[in-house]
């Protein structure tokens, strides 16, 4: 600042009371030092700042105790570049505040002439360094959003280029296509080199051209629309066009995506695969699919009559456990088998109608994948009716066939099945070692002929004629 040029004429009948007011009234803090920078006096614009400071309390104290540590440095310049000509060099100076704050003010001081003292000129900055700290925050967000929406365009584009189905990006009003990925390339061939910058209709036929425009005129006003067949302009192939909207620089834009058309091969594929699941939903037998939380997925018109259910509809999204099997029990035994073992076969369980009725069932089961999510798929077969003269010999073969048994009957049962096994595989080995001496076989066994004659009817072992003789 350049100083007053007469201040003894214009200045001269100034006061201690009125250059104090002067002082006070130019700064918001205002320090009188002596030569050693301790504080004569103090000096506040209101009292919340003096409060917050505690200046009240500097007097006689060095002006180096009231700030902060690494603010020391700073007093002694100020107070070693202190002069009486007016030039004031401004230093930012932090003072301990309330609650271990900072508050930050901006300090100068002049040289008082003659008097031997000094005036230090302080404005409060703490305004201006929340305005700051403010903009810091704004712009640590600006950078974050902006990386956020690099790091989302770099996805795009990744996903773009590296999708193995052509897709187009075009105008929505022109139908001017801007963008294609590598896929679109190969598809189109050459062609693609007339298609960029042109409408998207030129790539096809007249008919095609036209299903293209309207098409997009769906989407524009619905935001999606059907798939349209159409057919190439060069080459005569047939391709399946699907298109979503988006928006982008407030300019809208449609997300072509193309596909080649099932060919002579795939429709009739289609059709046997569409043949196959009519027959499945007319089967006379149950059918059920279900996803890895139990819950139906679709369901056939046997399973419904089965459940006691009108429609397929009070059937989706229920659990299946809710009509196969007891409760909480038959159901997760299946799903761990199958889980285990990739399917299951004749799974004796019960389905419970709605209205109360129960009726006897095999499930035979395969797990299967759909859109990397498990699927599992039960066939039902209703055997209440099925006639049988052992309705309960289910009789294992072999360890694992035992094991295959367990959830599917009785404690009770499986350990009656498992003596049965044991004792019919010591005869049958008996009888091997004496060259199907029954009497030896018998006295090995510790066994009267008679029980192991008994024994042999009940496994269905040996000749009945040849039994009869021996008893004779």
């Amino acid at each position: 600042m350049k100083p007053f040029t007469t201040p003894s004429t214009s200045l001269g009948i100034l006061g201690a009371g009125a250059a104090a007011a002067l002082i006070a009234a130019a700064s918001d803090l205002a320090l009188v030092l002596d030569e050693g920078g301790v504080i004569q006096d103090v000096a506040f614009q209101n009292d919340e700042l003096g409060r917050d400071l505690g200046a009240p309390s500097w007097i006689g104290r060095p002006w180096t105790a009231t700030v902060s540590a690494e603010s020391r440095s700073k007093i002694e310049a100020i107070l070693r570049d202190a002069t009486a000509e007016g030039t004031i060099r401004w230093r930012h100076i932090n003072h301990p505040g309330a609650r271990d704050s900072q508050i930050p003010v901006l300090f100068g001081a002049a040289r008082m002439e003659g008097a031997g003292k000094l005036v230090a000129f302080g404005r409060d900055m703490r305004a201006m360094s929340d305005l700051q700290q403010r903009l810091v925050n704004a712009q640590q967000s600006l950078e974050q959003d902006y990386s956020r929406m690099r790091h989302v365009e770099i996805r795009y584009q990744l996903l773009f280029q590296m999708s193995s189905e052509a897709v187009l990006v075009a105008d929505a009003t022109t139908l001017r296509v801007t963008e294609a990925n590598p896929a679109a390339h190969r598809f189109f061939g050459d062609g693609i080199k007339r298609l960029l910058g042109r409408g998207l209709p030129h790539a096809f036929d007249p008919a095609g051209a036209e299903a293209v425009g309207a098409m997009a005129a769906t989407v524009r006003v619905s935001g999606r629309a059907d798939d349209v067949r159409v057919r190439l302009s060069e080459g005569g192939r047939h391709a399946l066009l699907s298109a979503s909207l988006f928006r982008e620089d407030n300019v809208s834009l449609l997300l072509v995506r193309v596909s080649p058309a099932p060919g002579h091969d795939a429709d009739a594929l289609t059709d046997t695969r569409s043949t196959l699941l009519t027959a499945v939903e007319n089967a006379p037998d149950g059918f059920v699919v279900i996803d890895a939380a139990s819950r139906i997925i679709t369901a056939n018109a046997a399973f419904l009559e089965l459940a006691g259910l009108a429609s397929e509809e009070a059937a989706r999204g229920e659990s299946l456990d809710r009509w196969l099997g007891r409760e909480g029990v038959d159901l997760d035994v299946l799903l761990v088998n199958l889980r285990q073992r990739g399917s299951v076969r004749l799974f004796s369980t019960i389905v419970r109608g709605e209205f109360g009725a129960t009726t006897e069932v095999e499930v035979s089961a395969a797990s299967l994948t759909h859109e990397g999510e498990p699927r599992y798929g039960l066939a039902i077969r209703n055997v209440g009716r099925r006639l049988s003269p052992e309705p309960a010999s289910e009789r294992p073969g072999s360890v694992e066939h035992l094991t295959e048994l367990i959830g599917r009957v009785s404690l009770k049962e499986l350990v009656r099945q498992s003596t049965d096994m044991i004792e019919r595989l010591c005869i049958e080995t008996a009888l091997k070692m004496t060259g199907d001496n029954r009497a030896s076989a018998a006295e090995m066994l510790g066994l009267s002929r008679q029980s192991l004659y008994v024994k042999l009817r009940r496994y269905g072992l040996g000749d009945l004629a040849q039994e009869a003789g021996d008893l004779a």
